[in-house]
């Protein structure tokens, strides 16, 4: 389970070196019920609950574990129309710049840089498709720098899973 990368004579350690199999199962256990309580995991995995929550805090610090609080079931909340858009750019440079715009719509939930045929790619949830089609043209399309968009309207979320860490 140990990587090492050599790089011009020097020995650069992955995060996995920074990663024992206890910070595993940890990870494990707790991205299954982030409600859990830590003495309930240290019973689990056999060690101290100030261990787990020493151990927690230092993936906390090394970013493995980035962020944490409940999950909202956008439909829940009135936001029932879940899609997926394709954004393509004037040019690829522009990138940066309709990121900062596409940050500031609160309706926008996930954005990422990709290859293929776009540029973009995000996921946004809407309260209707009225509501996808103003954020569509009021907003996303007006940003200096996007030349056209394709829209993918999600019908059903099968499933959602975070990364499995610990085999």
């Amino acid at each position: 389970m140990f990587c090492v990368l050599l790089f011009e004579n020097c020995i650069i350690m992955t995060l996995k070196n920074k990663l024992d199999d206890t910070d595993l199962k940890i990870l494990d256990i707790i991205t299954n019920n982030a409600r859990i309580p830590f003495k309930d995991v240290a019973v689990e995995v056999g060690i101290s609950r100030a261990a787990v929550h020493q151990r927690v805090n230092r993936m906390v610090e090394l970013e493995v574990i980035v962020g944490s609080g409940y999950n909202i079931n956008p439909r829940k909340v009135d936001f029932s129309t879940c899609s997926y858009i394709g954004i393509f750019l004037e040019k690829g440079g522009l990138f940066s710049e309709v990121v900062q715009h596409l940050e500031k719509i609160p309706e926008i939930v996930e954005c990422h840089y990709t290859t293929g045929q776009y540029a973009i790619f995000i996921k946004l949830y809407a309260k209707d498709n009225e509501h996808l089609k103003e954020i569509l043209s009021k907003q996303i399309q007006k940003i200096p720098g996007v030349s056209s968009t394709e829209t993918f309207i999600s019908l059903e979320e099968s499933f959602k899973r975070t990364i499995q860490v610990f085999e």
